[in-house]
């Protein structure tokens, strides 16, 4: 059993986040989940553009369990303030006296306009780091362009084009949403993690830039570096039950109601005989075409062949537990749906809940990819637009006068 998390490694640390959507919101989210006290910034009106998106691949999304915001923003707290105007820019400077980190994917022009570019953050607190996510990097012809992991992480990286098999007519489009956005949030939270210990050891203040581009560039980077270095760019291939033709241990096998069970047994070295029996052809292992792995790679054609028909004659429930005990490395090929029965990713606290904000049922998120101590997450749900502006500028000592004053004057919510 594991722990309810208790180590907070970034506790005592506070973050100001100006940012919408998943990329960099992302980054928030996590160091919330770290113990960090991140405050984000949501215009008084709209809030984060996001909130406003309540259909996701033809699926309605509820407004008060919307799981789009839900995931980049879970555990932090909102404070609407106006940037616009010159007293909703005087409070952020002042919220940004008292934080460590100031986290924002806000264009270049948006930061000048709106006067919180590192210049004028750094101003009010020459000691804060301050964290940029952009679309395609803070140098260059297009650094005030923006994006989405869809036209970025996706599209213009290579990822699409290499994930698509070169026989159909155009590339996949991207079956997940945020996709390159989470994992650009972690990176994000990480560069963020290393300016904060450099600031801890040195005193220094650093500025970290993050971008969808280099999440790209990093994700598909073994790739990359192969290419750079050959010139030789393989593409994927079309769907076929059988394996590699150089080794039948390493491909995907079609099971009898359609489910596909990977192998990825890249050395079959002592795995011949356990494979063969797992299959149902013991007699395979043998067979001096099978029975050592250069005699195996020689005749992979047939091989795969036999492969092919035993994977045929079991559906892949069957599969999914039977090759449990097989000695080499495999994989069921699992949907979204299969993963929420996954023993072992349960076993090891993927899922957490949060209370739902219309007072139901919890809702389910996914944790993010670090744990401390083996302590299973505890988090809050995210919060509502501008839900905690008066306790927090109370926190930081503002009279309620001043508070209605500023509400009067369209400068917070």
């Amino acid at each position: 059993m594991s722990r309810t998390m208790a180590t907070k490694v970034m506790q005592g640390v506070r973050v100001l986040e100006v940012a919408q959507f998943t990329f960099t919101p992302a980054a928030g989210a996590v160091l919330a989940d770290w113990g960090a006290d991140v405050i984000k910034i949501e215009h008084p009106v709209r809030g984060d553009t996001q909130r406003g998106f309540l259909n996701m691949g033809g699926v309605k999304l509820d407004p008060l369990r919307h799981t789009l915001i839900e995931h980049p923003n879970r555990g932090k707290r909102s404070v609407g303030i106006d940037l616009g105007t010159p007293e909703g820019q005087e409070l952020l400077y002042e919220l940004a006296k008292q934080c460590d980190v100031f986290l924002t994917n806000f264009l270049p022009q948006v930061r000048q306009k709106n006067k919180f570019d590192v210049e004028h953050i750094r101003a009010a607190n020459p000691n804060i780091i301050y964290a940029r996510g952009s679309a395609l990097g803070n140098k260059g012809p297009e650094r005030e362009v923006g994006g989405f992991d869809g036209t970025v992480f996706w599209s213009r990286s290579g990822i699409a084009k290499a994930m698509t098999p070169e026989e159909l007519e155009g590339p996949l489009s991207q079956g997940i949403p945020a996709f390159g956005d989470s994992i650009g949030g972690m990176f994000i939270a990480g560069g963020i993690s290393a300016a904060l210990y450099h600031r801890e050891k040195t005193g220094e203040a650093t500025e970290v830039d993050v971008s969808l581009m280099s999440t790209a560039w990093w994700a598909s980077g073994a790739l990359i570096s192969q290419v750079m270095e050959t010139g030789v760019l393989s593409g994927n291939s079309m769907p076929k039950s059988g394996g590699s033709p150089v080794n039948p241990f390493m491909g995907n096998y079609r099971c009898s109601d359609g489910g596909t069970i990977n192998l990825c047994t890249i050395s079959p070295t002592g795995h011949i005989r356990s494979l063969f029996e797992h299959l149902g052809i013991p007699e395979a292992a043998d067979d001096p075409r099978f029975s050592e792995p250069r005699a195996l790679f020689d005749n992979a054609d047939a091989a795969s062949a036999l492969m092919v028909e035993a994977f045929a004659k079991h559906p892949f429930d069957y599969w999914r537990q039977h090759l449990k005990t097989y000695s080499g490395q495999w994989a069921p090929i699992q949907t979204f749906r299969d993963l929420l029965t996954d023993e072992q990713a349960v076993a090891n606290d993927m899922i957490i809940e949060v209370e739902g904000a219309d007072g139901g049922e919890p809702l389910k998120l996914v944790r993010g990819p670090v744990q401390f101590n083996g302590e299973k997450l505890e988090t809050t749900r995210a919060p509502q637009a501008s839900e905690h502006t008066e306790i927090v500028l109370m926190e930081m000592g503002i009279e309620w006068d001043k508070i209605e004053e500023l509400k009067a004057k369209g400068a917070i919510a």
